[in-house]
């Protein structure tokens, strides 16, 4: 059981990724924006991240390069999310140090496994 980090502003999505975390026997929280987010995984230090880039105050690459830039964050594995699921997101997410990228709207079977490899990598 991994504990997980939600950064996702969007409540549909958040729903489906409660069900999907839930069903697979995750303990996870949380967070509607990105205000707070860097402090919040300094205190809970979670197995995962699921970010969302697109978020109110600050932006998911914003936080990912912020837990790159702290030796302390920066074994954090972060997985980002996007409507906007371009190529050039992708490429941006990745360098800037994500460990995964998913575009939205996405499968749940698709998510399950980006997250099982993510998870499975050591830290």
């Amino acid at each position: 059981m991994a504990r997980i980090l939600v950064i996702e502003d969007e409540d549909n999505i958040a729903t489906a990724l409660d069900f999907l975390l839930t069903r697979e026997g995750h303990s996870h929280v949380r967070m509607a924006s990105g205000q707070g987010a860097v402090q919040r995984i300094r205190e809970t230090r979670p197995d995962l991240v699921l970010l969302d880039v697109m978020l109110p105050d600050v932006s998911g690459y914003q936080i990912v390069q912020d837990l790159r830039a702290d030796p302390a964050l920066s074994g954090i594995r972060v997985l980002m999310m996007t409507a906007r699921g371009s190529v050039v997101e992708r490429r941006k997410g990745m360098a800037l140090g994500a460990d995964g990228f998913i575009a939205k709207p996405f499968e749940l079977d698709e998510l399950r496994a980006e997250m099982t490899r993510i998870l499975a990598e050591p830290c």
